[in-house]
């Protein structure tokens, strides 16, 4: 840039700044008020932005911008976490009610298994190696989660879809283990993987949610603009979450199969990787904002 510009670019950030504080003091919550805010934001990166250090970058990714991204979208994960229990316990009901459901659902060998006292899950520690085992599932979760961020765009209805499918197949199959007496072992097998898992799940469809709502609420800004953002607030998110899945993947494939572990380290494992994610995700967050005051997600 010349001279001339970055003095021009100086003065219609000074003159933004300004605008924003007035609005801010006299409209607050208003729509010029938010615009003002994102234009000052804006010009701030442009001013001070730099290509940084990898380090820092991945410092920053880390503490800031995954944890405001996910907090940002939480509106839409917890309405995914809605039609999520209310189809489990849909599913829940329907599978008590009649065998039929869980035949519809598990093959023949593993219903007959059941009928003898053996969950299916025991071949992930007696015929699968757990190196492949524990890629697989990790490839599986990964795929679920992303398929609910990418069917968010067709107007959010793939998103509530995933987590109305997954809702649904959660409480039949509880529901069907307990018609043969087996509902304790499978919420043993799930308790170390499984709070998370459906977290992460319940993440990455409010994320595509986003998008299908910006379908539909643009505020003051050209729609497209809007979709942009809300695709790539959800990319944030994606990326935040995959390496969680490899993490669950091995204790899927470890952990929760194993019969000699106790039950109860495999519910404090459970409850200790939850815990972890979502401090990460409220906490650091809400930690930075207090030292550095309310920001955009992007930063």
């Amino acid at each position: 840039m010349t001279y001339e510009e970055l003095e021009s670019l100086a003065l219609l950030y000074r003159q933004t700044t300004y605008d924003y504080a007035w609005a801010r003091a006299n409209f607050p919550g208003t729509g010029a008020d938010r615009r003002l805010a994102r234009l000052t934001v804006s010009g701030t990166h442009a001013l001070q932005g730099g290509s940084g250090s990898v380090r820092g970058s991945l410092r920053r990714f880390l503490t800031t911008t995954f944890p405001r991204a996910a907090r940002r979208s939480l509106p839409s994960t917890l309405a995914c976490l809605g039609v999520f229990l209310v189809a489990a316990v849909f599913g829940l009901g329907a599978s008590v009610l009649d065998p039929a459901v869980l035949s519809a659902l598990l093959p023949a060998e593993s219903i007959e298994g059941l009928s003898q006292g053996r969950l299916w899950t025991e071949s992930l520690t007696t015929t699968v190696p757990p190196g492949y085992s524990s890629s697989a599932i990790a490839t599986n979760n990964m795929s679920v989660a992303i398929t609910a961020f990418a069917l968010g765009a067709l107007f959010g209805v793939g998103a509530l879809w995933v987590s109305l499918l997954n809702g649904y197949l959660l409480g039949a199959v509880i529901g069907g283990t307990l018609r043969f007496s087996m509902g304790g072992e499978l919420l043993s097998f799930v308790a170390a993987h499984g709070p998370l898992e459906i977290t992460l799940i319940l993440v990455a469809a409010g994320v595509g949610l986003e998008i299908g709502r910006s379908w539909f609420v643009a505020e003051d800004r050209p729609r497209a603009t809007v979709m942009a953002e809300a695709g790539n607030r959800g990319m944030i998110v994606i990326l935040g979450c995959l390496p969680w899945f490899l993490v669950l993947g091995l204790v899927e494939a470890l952990v929760s199969p194993d019969p000699t572990l106790p039950v109860a380290f495999k519910v404090l494992l459970g409850i200790t990787l939850l815990g972890l994610f979502l401090a990460w995700v409220f906490w650091t967050a809400g930690r930075r904002e207090a030292l550095d005051g309310p920001s955009d997600w992007r930063e």
